[in-house]
């Protein structure tokens, strides 16, 4: 591993974990043994998830969203580490918390709006805090601002995006007996994302050809791009069909042009973290997951389809 660059803050780490070095030709898995391993992870991730959205209990829903979105954090971090990329991470993990706690409270409590005032202001906290930092720390040419950038795009690009997750759990009204109805379409948008994951996989390792970006991954072919749009599709058409009443916010319309967008969406943010881990010269952001990698691994489709899902629900079904 090359030797780090010194960083202007004690939160850069002097060594990292083995996790995010390329392993040995030797040791890299059969397509057949990382498919059974990502099966496995899928299966036992979806068991816990489905439990926790029908026990009744908001918090858990939050604290699943919370702990996978503060890893994957941490995790970019680490990533920007092996590259020897300057960072403030423990400024950012802890702007973090704090923003996936306010958003919590104020959309479980008193709704958007007051949520979007507590992220503006968690961010113009974090841009002060950074800027404090650096004024004891030494000044070495463009260091200070690399370090407060690669720190606020992940907080961005990994919390303020994932976030999205909790505003669409409170964005639905709620039913008459006080529980929170947005959790089917969090559960539509996972399965959805994960299907457009799961076609891409499949299709792409049965008759990929065709190189989609071969210079930002050398596996992404225009075959899985296909048939991540055709897996995205029949999820969201099939969920539409089997949950009509949970899903009543949607018509077969919106079914069918958010199962293409969705998928759309999901490849974009596969490619996005492909970029990153180039970037980085990393392979995984983890191992967290066996079979997938880190947790920002796991997520790195939904940075992307919950926004636009978000923002379908509320710009074009008008859902306030």
């Amino acid at each position: 591993m090359s030797i780090l660059r010194a960083a202007p803050s004690f939160e850069m780490m002097d060594a990292m974990p083995a996790t995010l070095e390329q392993p040995p030709a030797s040791e890299t898995a059969t397509p057949r043994a990382v498919f059974i391993l990502r099966f496995v992870s899928t299966i036992a991730l979806w068991s816990i998830a489905l439990l926790i959205a029908f026990s009744g209990y908001e918090i858990l829903v939050w604290l699943l969203i919370s702990v996978f979105g503060l890893i994957a954090l941490l995790e970019f971090y680490r990533m920007l580490d092996h590259r020897g990329l300057p960072n403030f991470k423990v400024t950012g993990l802890i702007c973090g918390g704090i923003m996936l706690a306010g958003s919590f409270h104020y959309f479980s409590t008193i709704g958007p709006a007051g949520s979007y005032d507590f992220e503006i202001a968690v961010l113009l906290f974090f841009l002060l805090t950074m800027f404090a930092r650096q004024m004891f720390a030494r000044l070495r040419h463009a260091e200070p601002l690399e370090t407060m950038a690669y720190t606020l795009f992940g907080l961005l690009y990994v919390l303020w995006l994932f976030n999205f997750t909790t505003k669409i759990l409170y964005l639905t009204p709620r039913a008459s007996s006080g529980v929170v109805t947005g959790q089917f379409y969090c559960l539509y948008l996972i399965a959805v994302t994960k299907f457009s994951d799961m076609g891409a996989y499949l299709t792409g390792s049965a008759i990929g050809r065709h190189l989609m970006v071969p210079q930002i991954s050398a596996r992404k072919t225009w075959e899985g791009f296909f048939g991540a749009l055709a897996f995205a599709l029949f999820c969201s058409l099939l969920l539409f069909k089997l949950m009509p009443g949970h899903l009543s916010m949607l018509t077969w319309t919106h079914a069918t042009a958010l199962g293409l967008l969705l998928g759309f969406a999901a490849v974009i943010g596969d490619l996005a973290e492909s970029i990153l881990k180039r970037s980085t010269d990393v392979k995984d952001s983890g191992n967290l997951l066996p079979g997938i990698g880190g947790a920002l691994d796991l997520i790195d489709s939904l940075l992307f389809t919950a926004p636009l899902l978000y923002f379908y629900l509320r710009l074009v079904i008008r859902v306030s």
